[in-house]
């Protein structure tokens, strides 16, 4: 067996333990959207895709504080966890250290604005949240003010490449979300209009 489908089922099986079976769905669209966004992903990059939530589920968010810096606290750690997990079954399966490093830097968003592979895992989470997402969180956070949303939506739009912005125009959502991402995005071009002027 190769280094790349020994990673691949190691990763797999490491999907397979969530309780409630999120996981793997979510690999396998996050490397669709990868895929979609670079047709000639190399095969770590497409692996590091695979470990955007690596055993997300034993770090619950209800383990840290529930405020704003609590949920950052909580960000950080999955980031680096997941980054970790990774760079040890890549290991695992025989890559070099090297290459492993490199899922390291990827998955954990280091250097994310300099760094390719960082953005191109970081625009196919952003894709995956407007596609399966996003209409479940509002739903969520029916809480939410309107406002909040808005932020919500140009703080994910700001995250992604210009790539992932054309690919975000064309996924269809529902009315709701998608007048609450046109008016996001209508704020944003106003806004970047008057720093131009100014």
């Amino acid at each position: 067996m190769t280094c790349e489908a020994q990673a691949r089922t190691l990763i797999d099986s490491a999907h397979a333990a969530d309780p409630e079976q999120l996981e793997l769905p979510y690999a396998n669209a996050m490397e669709r959207w990868l895929l979609t966004l670079t047709p000639a992903a190399e095969p770590l990059l497409r692996l590091a895709a695979r470990c955007q939530h690596l055993e997300r589920w034993t770090v619950p968010r209800a383990d840290y504080p529930q405020d704003k810096a609590g949920y950052h606290a909580w960000r950080r750690g999955l980031y680096t966890r997941q980054a970790e997990r990774a760079r040890a079954l890549l290991q695992q399966a025989g890559y070099s250290d090297q290459a492993a490093a490199a899922v390291f830097t990827w998955v954990s968003k280091t250097d994310l604005l300099t760094n390719s592979g960082s953005q191109a895992l970081e625009d196919a989470a952003c894709l995956v949240f407007l596609e399966s997402e996003i209409a479940g969180f509002a739903a969520a956070h029916s809480d939410y003010s309107r406002e909040k949303f808005l932020d919500i939506i140009r703080k994910t739009w700001k995250k992604m490449s210009p790539a992932a912005h054309a690919l975000a125009l064309t996924i269809p959502l529902p009315p709701a979300i998608s007048d609450l991402v046109q008016a996001a995005l209508g704020a944003m071009a106003l806004s970047e209009s008057h720093k131009s002027i100014n």
